[in-house]
């Protein structure tokens, strides 16, 4: 038994129903959602989007980094993707800043991670607001594709729209 035995059998058991096969890899709704890796987040459960539908990224705090930022070009320019989504949510652990979040590593750890950058910000929106116009501005996507700013409440499953 190795340490993903329970995982692969979980695999085994969504591949004898698996009948989604067959996409040619597009956002077919041109749809592209930046959203933390938490795992109360479904992005495409929470839009009404099925398999195939979008592209999700997922970084920590649903933040555009350059990993992110690159993932969006490609999706606007080769995988149909004509809007962009960033949604960060409610109860972040990346709400806390880069220092406390660092000196909870150190905590259990003892590894000093200090300098590292994690992209945390206290100031949800003010992150977000950044992230936004990051994507509408940047020359390989400024008229390509509309980019809308909002936040997911882990809590009651409500998106809102900040900008």
């Amino acid at each position: 038994m190795t340490d993903f035995e329970d995982l692969l059998e979980g695999n085994a058991r969504y591949a004898s129903q698996f009948t989604d096969g067959g996409f040619d890899g597009k956002a077919h709704a041109g749809v592209c959602v930046v959203t933390c890796m938490d795992s109360r987040i479904e992005p495409l459960a929470m839009l009404g989007l099925r398999l195939g539908d979008a592209k999700i990224l997922r970084t920590p705090g649903g933040r555009v980094t350059p990993e992110t930022l690159v993932g969006c070009i490609l999706g606007v320019h080769l995988l149909n993707v004509d809007r962009i989504m960033v949604v960060p949510h409610t109860r972040c652990a990346m709400g806390s800043g880069d220092d406390a979040i660092a000196a909870k590593v150190i905590d259990a750890t003892g590894t000093d991670i200090r300098g590292m950058i994690l992209g945390s910000t206290p100031d949800q929106e003010a992150g977000l607001r950044y992230d936004v116009e990051l994507l509408r501005t940047h020359p390989l996507m400024a008229g390509r594709a509309t980019v809308g700013g909002f936040i997911y409440d882990v809590d009651n499953g409500t998106l809102t729209q900040k900008m």
